[in-house]
C-alpha cells in the first residue's frame, strides 16, 4: 500500500498539479495587490472616494476589524480580481494550445510517411524477381 501511494505521489501529473496550484495562489496575491493597491485607488480618485471597498456599505461595523458587515465595493473588487485572473488564464491556455499545435505539426512533418499499398506490393515483386 505504501509503495502504491509513493507511485501515485510521484506521477508527473500530480506534481504538475501541485506546482500549478502554488503558482495560482501566488498569482492571485499579485492580482489582489494590483486591484487593491493600484486599480481601486485610481477608481477612487476618479469618483472622489478612498477605494472601492467603501462604496455602497451596509450593516453594522465589526468592532474587531473596523469594517462593515457588507460592501458592494468589496464585491466589485473581488469580481475585478476574478476577471483579471480569468483573462490571464485564457491567454495562458491559448498560448499552450498554439505551442501544442506547433509541436504536433513538427512531429507530423518529422515522421516518415508510410509507402502506399501499391509501392509495398511492387517492392515485394521486385524482391521476388531478384531472388
Amino acid at each position: 500500500m505504501i509503495k502504491e501511494f509513493r507511485e501515485f505521489i510521484m506521477r508527473g501529473n500530480l506534481i504538475d498539479l501541485a506546482v500549478a496550484f502554488v503558482m495560482g495562489v501566488a498569482f492571485k496575491e499579485v492580482v489582489t495587490a494590483f486591484t487593491g493597491r493600484i486599480v481601486s485607488p485610481l477608481i477612487g480618485l476618479i469618483f472622489g472616494i478612498p477605494d472601492l471597498t467603501g462604496v455602497w456599505v451596509f450593516g453594522e461595523i465589526d468592532e474587531a476589524t473596523g469594517l462593515p458587515e457588507g460592501s458592494v465595493g468589496a464585491f466589485l473588487e473581488a469580481s475585478l480580481d476574478f476577471v483579471i485572473i480569468g483573462f490571464v488564464m485564457f491567454l495562458v491556455v491559448k498560448a499552450y494550445n498554439r505551442a501544442q499545435a506547433a509541436f504536433e505539426q513538427e512531429d507530423e512533418e518529422a515522421a516518415p510517411e508510410e509507402p502506399s499499398e501499391d509501392i509495398v506490393l511492387l517492392r515485394e515483386i521486385r524482391d521476388s524477381l531478384n531472388k
